[in-house]
């Protein structure tokens, strides 16, 4: 088992502008979300900008925006975020009626994240030819909505071209000792990976949390080499696969952050041992992680799975640049 040390930052490129006209609406029903609602009678507004600038002077609480964009024009879709700037103060995001992210913690337990650049991975087997983004949005004062920032769908140049695509929805739970209650993960949080933990709810909150997720898997994948790639982690992990202890950067002790310091900014990539992962049953991937200060969790990269072969093949052609 081992991981990748070499850091690298994230090379998102444009590949279409969202900086246009939404559709939108203030209040707050769930069904908006869904690509099939009609809201031909919506309001126009001017994404990005500020509600109050735009004829909502003076209105705090929710809202949401929609709009439409087409896959055909975007050639690899393994490697999108969602790019959505600045939203005041609290948001999620829908693509075709899924959740794809969240930022802040809407009432009664609210948290702001108005200060949070914010972009989301865009799930390929999500995407369709006509996609709908929906993003509900809370505003507690002052000025609301998708502020500023360069709207758009943005690829990462430099991700790992992954065989299996597991970002997304994870089970969440804080605690030196979560993962020993992992028998009873249907009841823990969700939360959107990769992401800041700090950002989706957890703000301020330092110390241990664990990950978990379930997942199918295609019997080609499963008798091949693979290798578990989880972007980036603050600070520290220790990863089981089925049970199996896969990798871990360095000591999982709070020691060793101060002796790594760097560890937060390295792609984490563990190679597989044959024969664990299956195509009759479900795998699990548990993810402890410790956080000293700052920050917290996956929250950057590419996260799924991918052959040995092509891993070595990437690594050797970014080594090369």
């Amino acid at each position: 088992m081992g991981s990748a040390s070499i850091s690298f930052a994230q090379d998102l490129k444009k590949v279409m502008d969202l900086s246009h006209r939404w559709k939108f609406s203030i209040g707050d029903k769930q069904e908006w979300a869904n690509p099939e609602f009609n809201d031909s009678d919506w309001e126009w507004i001017d994404v990005p900008s500020a509600w109050e600038n735009k004829g909502f002077h003076g209105y705090d609480g929710f809202a949401w925006y929609r709009t439409t964009f087409s896959a055909r024009q975007l050639h690899d879709k393994h490697a999108l975020y969602l790019q959505l700037g600045y939203i005041d103060d609290v948001h999620e995001v829908f693509v075709n009626g899924v959740r794809i992210g969240l930022s802040g913690k809407f009432p009664p337990r609210f948290s702001t994240a108005y200060n949070v650049f914010r972009s989301y991975k865009l799930p390929p087997d999500l995407l369709q030819e006509t996609n709908t983004i929906a993003v509900r949005v809370y505003d507690d004062g002052g000025e609301g909505g998708i502020i500023h920032g360069n709207i758009g769908v943005m690829m990462d140049v430099d991700a790992v071209p992954l065989d299996v695509d597991l970002s997304g929805s994870w089970k969440f739970k804080t605690g030196q000792y979560a993962h020993e209650s992992i028998d009873q993960m249907e009841s823990w949080d969700d939360i959107i990976v990769p992401g800041n933990w700090e950002d989706q709810g957890y703000k301020n909150y330092d110390g241990y949390a664990c990950y978990a997720l379930e997942f199918n898997l295609e019997e080609r994948f499963a008798k091949d080499r693979m290798v578990l790639t989880l972007g980036k982690i603050d600070d520290i992990d220790q990863v089981f696969v089925n049970g199996v202890l896969v990798g871990q950067s360095g000591e999982f002790k709070p020691q060793t952050v101060h002796e790594r310091s760097n560890s937060w900014q390295q792609l984490r990539g563990y190679y597989l041992p044959t024969n664990l992962l299956s195509a009759s049953e479900k795998n699990t991937i548990v993810v402890r992680v410790y956080d000293a200060t700052l920050g917290g969790g996956i929250y950057s990269g590419s996260i799924g799975l991918i052959s040995q072969d092509n891993y070595i093949k990437y690594w050797n052609k970014r080594r090369n640049k």
